[in-house]
């Protein structure tokens, strides 16, 4: 089978739900509610296998040139064969068509993204990210996640 990745629907929350509590659980991804997931729907892809989603990630806007990759993760059993290479392609195509030239990402999985092109940056040149996100996070002032930027222009 193949894996495909699409734009997420109002159907998908509970599973989107569900993966995202598995990694917020070990504490490397932040904690989405349910009612954050329909309200920022719009913003999520996912990765299907026939018909089990196996994957997700979410691209959002912090500046007029700049989106970040959240919320990015693939299901026990599925990691390791190319889904996130697959969903952070579709999410940088996406980031194309908004004429959108910079995408971020904070991560533990450096390795990852810059097999895919991005490269590591210092935290501080995302104010856009420290003040709609970071100023929330109970990790603010211990932040152990590495930034990465990718130029698509």
């Amino acid at each position: 089978m193949t894996v495909t990745c699409r734009k997420a629907t109002e159907q998908d929350v509970d599973t989107l739900y569900e993966i995202i509590k598995g990694y917020a659980e070990q504490g490397i991804m932040l904690p989405r509610s349910k009612e954050m997931l329909e309200r920022q729907i719009d913003t999520f892809v996912v990765a299907e296998l026939g018909e089990q989603m196996v994957g997700c990630g979410a691209l959002t806007r912090l500046g007029q040139d700049l989106v970040e990759i959240r919320s990015l993760g693939v299901t026990d059993g599925h990691k390791g064969q190319g889904i996130g290479k697959k969903l952070v392609n579709f999410l940088i195509g996406e980031a194309r068509e908004q004429g959108i030239p910079k995408v971020m990402a904070l991560t533990y999985e450096v390795a990852f993204f810059e097999r895919n092109g991005f490269h590591v940056v210092p935290k501080e040149i995302f104010p856009e990210k420290v003040w709609t996100d970071c100023i929330h996070c109970k990790k603010q002032h211990c932040c152990d996640e590495i930034a990465v930027l990718k130029r698509l222009d």
